[in-house]
């Protein structure tokens, strides 16, 4: 069972220092990749590059950057493809992005889809293209149904798999996951990869789904506030519903999983090694 990690870029050197070693103890796990964010609008933009030419001369395993088109023109995006070409870079993670404060209208490419499209028109077949696939609807979608069919879309501009948004409700997974099939869209020619955040910290996690749009279920939800200050116990409890989680998506077949890390080591590698990933 392949899987995957996803960092961000870290905002200190020392954050940057610490990053670079939670990288080598997770990339002795042998993921298939990691994929590193990139901030609204490109904020994030010369760390995201530092952190991707990094972890490049640091190991073999093939590094993912995000790309988002909010913000960036054609010829940005196109010299940021050109860059990633040169390092050896073969996969990217296309996305919208979200509007950087202050700033009105989206640009050039305003929708990941354009970005789909103009990654293929500008690089060809070079790039293996990921993107993003939202099992509880994407918060500003108009409809399930049109979210579908947006993914879809991604789909036939040549993405070539997509990574979910998280989610604690396996259910969800599998009902995107079917209804894409109806729609002649199978795991086989697009893997829908599972996207998976372990819980460590209650107020993170909500604040985390309620930006995006992720549901924690109401059982997670009041379990985590009785534990109140309680962090090892709100350790233990995420453990087991993430590793449940994974088990039962194991268990129907998902391609893969994508840990979101938090440039943390653990919990992230006691979950691969006691999921028997390794």
């Amino acid at each position: 069972m392949p899987f995957s990690f996803e960092f961000f870029p870290a905002k200190t050197d020392e954050g940057q220092d610490k990053l670079l070693s939670v990288f080598d103890e997770l990339n002795a796990l042998n993921p298939k990749y990691f994929s590193v964010t990139y901030g609204a609008g490109g904020s994030t933009r010369e760390r995201t590059l530092g952190i991707v030419e990094a972890l490049i001369k640091k190991g073999d395993t093939p590094i993912a950057p995000h790309m988002s088109c909010i913000g960036d023109t054609k010829a940005q995006i196109g010299e940021l493809l050109d860059f990633y070409k040169t390092l050896g870079v073969d996969r990217v993670v296309a996305l919208r992005g979200d509007l950087p404060s202050g700033q009105v209208g989206y640009g050039e490419l305003p929708y990941a889809l354009d970005l789909v499209k103009y990654i293929r028109e500008h690089s060809g077949e070079h790039f293996a293209i990921k993107v993003a696939a939202y099992p509880e609807m994407h918060p500003q979608a108009k409809n399930f149904e049109a979210d579908i069919d947006n993914l879809v879309a991604k789909y036939h501009a040549g993405a070539n798999e997509a990574i979910t948004q998280f989610f604690y409700n396996p259910d969800s997974y599998l009902f995107l996951r079917d209804r894409l099939a109806k729609k002649g869209v199978h795991q086989d020619d697009f893997p829908i990869i599972a996207g998976i955040m372990p819980i460590t910290n209650a107020s993170n996690l909500i604040r985390f789904a309620d930006g995006c749009g992720a549901d924690v279920p109401r059982y997670i939800r009041k379990q985590l506030a009785d534990y109140g200050d309680d962090k090892k116990s709100i350790r233990q409890f995420g453990f087991d519903i993430v590793h449940q989680l994974c088990e039962r998506l194991i268990s129907e077949g998902v391609p893969s999983l994508h840990f979101y890390s938090m440039n943390q080591t653990e919990p992230n590698k006691a979950l691969v090694e006691s999921l028997g990933l390794i």
